[in-house]
C-alpha cells in the first residue's frame, strides 16, 4: 500500500504491517483514503482529532447560513382600507426581517363569485410592499377559497 506521513509526505509504497508499525510507533491512526486505488492509499493521522476538525467545520458553516421563513399575511376580499395598511405594515415588517410573505386572500360563501377583487387587492397589496419585496409567485388559487401570492425580500 501507498503511505502518506502526516505532513502529507509519502512514504513510498510498503506493507500493511510495516504501515501499522510507523502508526503505532508514532502513536497515531492509519486511515484507508483511497481503498479501490491501486495500491491502496493509506494515511497516517489522529483520526479523533479529524473528526473533530470536520464537526467543528461542519458546525461553523451552520452557523452562517441564513434559515428562511415564510410568515403569512390573510386578507379578506373586503377588508377596510386601515386593516389594509396594518397588513401592509406587518408584511414589511417581515420583508425586512428577511422572511418570505405568503399573503393570502380568504374568500368566504358567496365571495367567491368575485375573485376578480381578490387579485385586484393582492396587485394594490404588492405595489405598496414592492420597494420591500418581490412578487415570486403570482396570484393563484390555492384550495377551493384561498388567493394567494408569495413575496420576497429585495436583499436575497
Amino acid at each position: 500500500m501507498r503511505l502518506i506521513d502526516v505532513d502529507g509526505k509519502q512514504l513510498g509504497i510498503v506493507s500493511i504491517q510495516e504501515a501499522q508499525a510507523v502508526a503505532n510507533e508514532r502513536n497515531l491512526d492509519l486511515v484507508k483514503i483511497a481503498p479501490k486505488a491501486n495500491p491502496p492509499v493509506c494515511r497516517i493521522m489522529d483520526y479523533g482529532k479529524y473528526k473533530f476538525d470536520m464537526a467543528k467545520k461542519e458546525k461553523e458553516a451552520k452557523k452562517k447560513q441564513k434559515v428562511i421563513n415564510v410568515k403569512e399575511v390573510r386578507l379578506s376580499p373586503n377588508i377596510d382600507k386601515h386593516d389594509l395598511e396594518t397588513k401592509i405594515k406587518s408584511a414589511i415588517k417581515f420583508l425586512k426581517g428577511g422572511d418570505k410573505v405568503k399573503v393570502t386572500v380568504r374568500f368566504k360563501g358567496r365571495e367567491m363569485a368575485h375573485l376578480e377583487k381578490g387579485k385586484e387587492l393582492l396587485d394594490n397589496f404588492a405595489k405598496a410592499i414592492e420597494e420591500y419585496g418581490q412578487v415570486e409567485k403570482q396570484a393563484k388559487l390555492e384550495g377551493k377559497n384561498n388567493l394567494v401570492i408569495i413575496v420576497t425580500p429585495l436583499s436575497m
